[in-house]
């Protein structure tokens, strides 16, 4: 598969992309690795309820090996053991009481600061936890809106990078606009010392982190997670949204899906201005979110890319997968 390929967007390429990142399969010797990817549909439902409430939140924070690739692994550190971190879900005005153990068997400290905090490091300072020990904090849900969370543990970077990251929504008065489906998509990149490629345990580079040069950018964890059995599914005559944010720790994402325009962006994850309309790109920082609706109108498999598209070479690829009857009025071959 050359790189000219890979950048080819229509149906056709794109099962020649998946098809050439297939891989051989694991080598009968080789440790088992956990799967560490969380599913795209792995979020909890929209709040049906006006009044706010005390959320209790409890995490984990475990350190295990999981697959990174077909044949690949890496020590992973984690929030309750998937990448990324659990979608917390409170209304704005709630009060939130965060509780975090970092498991006996971590070999780091770790904490969580969580950008929808107001207050000194986001709940950092005061979640300092040791391996095996545990810590809390409260705060008050004052802006609606979609962040990120993370640890930063000094260097945050490393600890973002190996896959410390999630988000947090923060539904505004009276909700958001009833969609058919949700989805839960993040971006990172992991920093290896050995190439992209390599199989066996990979090690973390420290030096590639500092350069910002990185082996394997993700979707949800691993090279190519949400694609196959993991792809994103529904129908034609649906409106799905997606919660997209990006964990990096560096670089911005051109977030795009190809055959698809966005009906609706909230940007930024601002969620009470107007949201964006008809956008076919969307940029999202380091530690930033965002929103998008779209109309689903005509069947297919769409392909989740970071349109800095060289990037699908070195894992971040995923797909929508759309059933329903072809729509002969909206596309079709010839004339």
């Amino acid at each position: 598969m050359t790189p000219r390929n890979l950048l080819l967007s229509t149906a056709a390429a794109t099962a020649m992309v998946f098809a050439g990142f297939a891989g051989a399969p694991a080598l009968a010797d080789e440790p088992a690795a956990a799967n560490i990817v969380r599913l795209a549909t792995d979020l909890p439902a929209p709040l049906a309820r006006q009044e706010v409430q005390t959320v209790k939140v409890d995490l984990e924070t475990i350190e295990l090996v999981g697959q990174l690739d077909d044949g690949t692994s890496y020590r992973y550190w984690t929030f309750d053991g998937k990448v990324p971190g659990p979608f917390l879900r409170v209304a704005v005005g709630d009060t939130v009481q965060v509780n975090l153990k970092n498991a006996g068997d971590s070999w780091a400290m770790h904490n969580i600061d969580l950008h929808a905090v107001t207050g000194e490091h986001g709940g950092g300072s005061v979640t300092m936890a040791a391996p095996g020990e545990e810590a809390g904090f409260t705060f008050k849900a004052l802006k609606p809106g979609i962040y990120v969370y993370h640890c930063a543990v000094p260097m945050a970077a490393q600890h973002i990078a190996n896959g410390m990251y999630g988000m947090i929504l923060v539904e505004p008065e009276g909700g958001l606009p009833e969609v058919d489906r949700e989805f839960y998509v993040m971006q990172g990149e992991i920093y290896t010392e050995e190439d992209h490629g390599t199989r066996g345990e990979l090690t973390e580079s420290y030096d590639k982190l500092l350069d910002e040069d990185p082996e394997y950018y993700v979707f949800n964890g691993a090279a190519n997670a949400l694609t196959g059995d993991a792809a994103l599914r529904a129908k034609v005559g649906e409106t799905v949204r997606i919660y997209f944010g990006v964990g990096g720790p560096n670089k911005t994402s051109s977030f795009h899906v190809i055959g698809e325009i966005f009906d609706k962006v909230y940007q930024l994850g601002d969620l009470t201005s107007a949201p964006l309309e008809n956008v076919q790109t969307i940029s999202v920082p380091p530690g930033g979110a965002a929103a998008v609706d779209i109309k689903l109108e005509v069947s297919g498999d769409y392909v989740l890319v970071d349109h800095a598209l060289s990037r699908v070479a070195r894992g971040l690829v995923g797909t929508l997968s759309v059933e329903g009857e072809e729509q002969p009025d909206v596309i079709r071959a010839g004339f």
